[in-house]
């Protein structure tokens, strides 16, 4: 029976996707653009305050601040306002620095001939964007995250189970950068 749920309830949210893509008031494959872009925007921050650090520069610390109000200019395109304010906000934004500090390491496993390594990573770093995705597109709420079960994110995994597993089905299915 709560398979039968989810399932309603997958099935819905796609048919909605669907229908606003057709209405145009969709483009998945712009905001998926954008949210590359911001997660850049906060490893170029992070960058930022490790090269003042290293080298004692000031200059780096003072560049955050530009490139900080970039990243929440952009960010409002996408997270929109919620009832609990500011959480949302400061998840999505954990989310996408997580997500993309992942897919770092994981590149630097490939290199490394690492590749079960990355892979893992890599699907850590997919699980994260679609938390992400799922909490923009009002999929879940903040109550949800708080319970997610810490199996989910097991490296001995071969498939991810829980809420993280599902939201990632349920991205697959409705986000497709490939459509224009």
């Amino acid at each position: 029976m709560d398979q039968e749920i989810n399932t309603k309830k997958i099935q819905e949210f796609i048919d909605r996707v669907d229908s606003m893509k057709k209405q145009e008031k969709l483009d998945l494959s712009s905001d998926q653009d954008l949210s590359i872009a911001i997660m850049n925007l906060v490893s170029i921050e992070e960058h930022f305050f490790f090269s003042g650090g290293k080298t004692n520069n000031n200059q780096y610390y003072d560049l955050i601040k530009e490139v900080r109000e970039m990243r929440k200019e952009l960010l409002k395109k996408i997270v929109k306002d919620s009832p609990d304010g500011s959480e949302k906000w400061c998840i999505s934004k954990h989310l996408l620095a997580g997500s993309m500090r992942l897919m770092e390491v994981g590149t630097k496993a490939i290199g490394q001939e690492k590749k079960q390594e990355a892979y893992d990573l890599f699907n850590k770093a997919y699980q994260l964007y679609s938390l992400f995705w799922g909490l923009n597109m009002d999929l879940i709420d903040t109550g949800q995250i708080k319970n997610i079960d810490e199996g989910a994110m097991n490296i001995h995994d071969k498939k991810p189970s829980g809420f993280l597993g599902k939201m990632g089905e349920l991205v697959k299915k409705a986000i497709n950068c490939c459509w224009e």
